[in-house]
């Protein structure tokens, strides 16, 4: 079989025989019901290939669509010029970066379709474009495709000057869809976030935004059943090359790729891109988190001081993950909309939604990229990760507690924002990597903890105090009572006070109590 790995065009994947998962019959709907639609989904997740599928279906290519849904469904294959914008292909880090990729763009369309440049500005050509090439054609219509209408926003993130000079740019460019509506038949705009109606879509509220909508949930990506249809022999195969019964291989994969919800209680949706690379070459490896670190939103996390344990335990609801403002004063939404986190449940009653990481690739690709960026990616010399797990599995706390100290003093560090969020976040990261059950700021009755680890032979409470005694860490553990859940846990239980030092930047000193 071969596997359309990094090929967005559907024209190549069809003529030249390459695996491809039916999404037509949504794209029929699509097409039948409305005509202004935004879908936000993650990155490498199939948006630039659905985008192509609209363009040779809108384009009337009947011939590559034989033996998919859509061949049945539709009647007229009708023809119409598509304006195709793709901002998938450029770094955006100068005002005029945005500027020069759009002027590209206009000049191939009015070229293709014989349109006179009329103006310097962008965003009349735009309008000239969609007008001209409506009324040069046959039906009078256009289509219009916007791959990635938000990449130029978020890699501006932690750019205001420069992020202002975008949103301005796109929102004068896009609002060309809703006043020459008249002359569009069908448009369609992708992207990794959803940003809210104050900034780049406040002139651009006639999309129909479909990307939690139920009917749609599958529209990108592979779901569970199309897995088992179209590449149950490769999963064979697959088996076969890492010694495992197929039943086996087919739960490795559902763990480490599976698990993207859109829609509270829809089917998970597996990574395309990790699940074919793992299929094309037979290694279980994160390809997903590899093609790209989320260093946009270590800025956002920088920003807030966001401690990493509510990532995944707090309720939000649907306001707020709809969209992102251009502040990021909360960075769940971004989370949510950029693939990190994925619904996990939904409470009717109140209307919120639990969120968590989707698999095994992401929530392990997670803690080892910020891991690396906590420590500025360092594992010097006096840490040694598997002695480092090793004594703490053995309950040898004065190595483990030596041994994490020296890493704090070796390692050259990002200090920034509160220190005490930081250090929780550095040691969260620190410890789940290692594989470890962690919970940090756990709620109990008499107040918080910031760090509990647990093994199977003992349980570790950590107590973190910035500036202050390691005693006074130690007595709050006590005075909160933070040891009584575990009271009948036959474990051996460590009460441990951590004092950080602003000044040195690392462990001043601990206390141990067993």
């Amino acid at each position: 079989m071969k596997y359309p790995i990094g090929i967005q065009s559907f024209e190549k994947i069809r003529t030249e025989g390459f695996a491809y998962i039916d999404k037509t019959t949504q794209i029929y709907n699509l097409a039948t019901y409305g005509t202004h639609y935004f879908l936000s989904r993650p990155r490498r997740f199939g948006k630039s290939l659905l985008l192509s599928t609209m363009k040779a279906y809108f384009q009337g290519k009947k011939e590559l669509f034989d033996g998919l849904a859509i061949a049945e469904l539709e009647k007229e294959w009708k023809s119409y010029p598509v304006l195709h914008l793709d901002l998938n292909t450029s770094k955006f880090s100068t005002p005029e970066a945005l500027a020069e990729l759009l002027r590209y763009h206009l000049a191939n369309w009015e070229k293709e379709f014989g349109i006179t440049k009329e103006s310097d500005d962008i965003s009349v050509r735009f309008r000239n474009a969609i007008t001209q090439a409506a009324l040069r054609s046959e039906n009078k219509k256009v289509v219009i495709l916007v791959d990635e209408y938000d990449k130029p926003l978020l890699e501006a993130i932690g750019k205001p000057e420069l992020q202002e000079d975008y949103r301005q740019t796109l929102k004068a460019f896009y609002s060309n869809i809703k006043s020459c509506d008249e002359y569009i038949r069908f448009a369609f705009l992708t992207g990794v976030t959803k940003f809210s109606h104050l900034s780049v879509f406040s002139g651009l509220n006639n999309l129909i935004d479909i990307t939690m909508l139920p009917q749609y949930a599958e529209i990108c990506g592979i779901s569970e059943a199309e897995l088992h249809h179209d590449f149950d022999e490769s999963v064979n195969d697959l088996a076969t090359a890492n010694s495992m019964t197929k039943e086996q291989c087919y739960a490795r994969l559902k763990k480490e790729y599976d698990g993207y919800h859109f829609y509270p209680n829809s089917e998970g949706m597996y990574n395309p891109f990790s699940l074919l690379n793992t299929l094309a070459f037979g290694v279980f490896k994160h390809y997903w988190f590899a093609t790209g670190t989320p260093s946009f939103l270590v800025e956002v996390l920088q920003r807030v001081d966001y401690p990493l344990d509510r990532l995944t335990s707090e309720d939000v609801d649907a306001q707020t993950l709809d969209s992102v403002d251009l502040l990021f004063r909360d960075p769940i939404p971004l989370f949510f909309q950029s693939g990190y986190l994925t619904i996990k449940d939904y409470n009717p009653e109140f209307r919120s939604y639990r969120l968590g990481f989707p698999n095994e690739e992401v929530e392990e690709g997670f803690a080892q990229f910020m891991t690396a960026y906590y420590y500025n990616g360092y594992m010097g010399s006096n840490f040694s990760v598997r002695n480092f797990v090793q004594e703490v599995e053995r309950g040898e706390v004065e190595s483990f507690l030596n041994r994490l100290q020296a890493f704090y003093a070796d390692g050259d560090y990002q200090l920034t924002g509160k220190l005490e969020v930081y250090f929780q976040n550095s040691l969260l990261m620190l410890f789940k990597l290692m594989g470890f059950y962690v919970q940090v700021e756990r709620h109990t009755s008499r107040g918080r903890m910031d760090v509990t680890i647990q093994t199977r032979d003992y349980i570790y409470i950590l107590e973190l105090k910035v500036d202050k005694t390691a005693e006074e860490a130690l007595q709050q553990i006590e005075d909160k009572q933070y040891a009584a859940p575990f009271a009948a846990d036959p474990r051996t239980l460590y009460k441990i006070g951590v004092c950080f030092s602003s000044t040195d930047k690392g462990i001043a000193e601990w206390k141990i109590e067993e």
